[in-house]
């Protein structure tokens, strides 16, 4: 069985097992020992709760139960950009007329932003490739939003959620080839070992400040400016699901999109609802003949938030969930849990 819960100390070798399998793109989560161990204790640090919530950095993973393995990871760092510069393009357009001539033009641009500084950021989703089949992306992606429902007090207004850029089959990131390569003056997984490891004061140093014109770019990089990466394209569209969206900023390297939203306007503010376990439960839903469809189902403990999906449904305030889900959680009945359906829907039952 799977269930998604805080990270402890003991995952570490197992945590860089699975950032050997990413790949170039997601700065977040490099196959670092060290620069992954002190992660992993601020981590440790956030749900301990002895750090200040803009800086603490909540990781999750999704766990095999019967075998113990590591099946994914996800993220939420409480504030970005507070201790180190964050950069973004931000997408703008410039017009340009003549009356004299009959000429009007309008120009996209691109320009150096920190716009997005002090930002909730969803961040180092990654599923290991034996995993992703049924639900299981959905779980590890939506956990993330119910623990924000759960404790909203712990964010900020604004959430939002780089997403890995396009990349050509050999790896080769078209954007970065037509503009960053002509600043940094060096290849592109250099620069993202670099950003990786925070540092970024060269961004400042060698990127020109004046907006730049996406007309001058070659074809190639113009095209993929807010295109996402093949493998994160599914991931994009659980955030949309979620009420996130693009609103024209785009990472400075690879062009990949930055989605955005307002706290309380996701929908697992709005619709996800606590609920008490009760084994009595079931036979009331079976009585009101509700048709059951997945649900998340999480624990209300910072320390030791778990998360799993379930065929059980809430009624009334109340679910039923078997003795190996109670014990995925770390539940009794009588505990209260908090509920989301795993699809979004028009009419949730109350």
């Amino acid at each position: 069985m799977l269930v998604v819960r805080a990270i402890n100390a003991s995952d570490l070798d197992a945590l860089y097992g699975l950032a050997s399998q990413v790949g170039t793109g997601m700065t977040t989560l490099k196959p670092d020992m060290k620069m992954l161990g002190d992660r992993l204790a601020i981590a440790c640090a956030s749900f301990a709760e002895t750090i200040p919530p803009e800086k603490r950095d909540y990781m999750f993973v999704m766990e095999d139960t019967d075998t113990g393995r590591l099946a994914g990871v996800c993220a939420i760092k409480g504030a970005v950009g507070l201790e180190e510069p964050f950069y973004n393009y931000r997408i703008g357009t410039l017009v340009h007329s003549s009356r004299e001539l009959d000429v009007f033009t309008r120009m996209e641009t691109l320009y150096l932003s920190n716009d997005l500084t002090g930002s909730t950021e969803l961040c180092s989703l990654f599923l290991h490739p034996d995993y992703r089949s049924g639900n299981n992306g959905k779980l590890l992606s939506k956990s993330r939003f119910l623990f924000i429902a759960q404790f909203p007090h712990l964010f900020t207004e604004k959430l939002i959620a780089e997403m890995r850029g396009y990349q050509a089959p050999d790896g080769s990131s078209p954007f970065y080839e037509g503009l960053g390569r002509h600043f940094f003056k060096m290849d592109f997984h250099h620069v993202d070992d670099l950003t990786s490891l925070g540092k970024k004061s060269f961004i400042a140093e060698l990127m020109p400040r004046q907006p730049m014109y996406v007309a001058y770019l070659p074809d190639e990089a113009q095209e993929v400016i807010g295109k996402v990466h093949l493998s994160t394209a599914p991931a994009r569209r659980l955030l949309e699901q979620e009420g996130l969206h693009f609103e024209g900023y785009v990472d400075i390297f690879d062009a990949g999109p930055v989605l955005q939203a307002r706290v309380s306007e996701l929908r697992a503010m709005r619709d996800s609802m606590p609920a008490v376990l009760d084994a009595e439960a079931a036979s009331e839903v079976c009585g009101d003949a509700v048709q059951a469809e997945p649900y998340l189902v999480s624990n209300t403990d910072l320390k030791d938030f778990r998360m799993i999906v379930t065929s059980a449904n809430p009624h009334s305030g109340k679910i039923a969930l078997d003795d190996d889900e109670l014990h995925l959680l770390r539940c009794h009945h009588g505990d209260t849990v908090r509920t989301l359906s795993l699809n979004p829907r028009k009419h949730p039952h109350v």
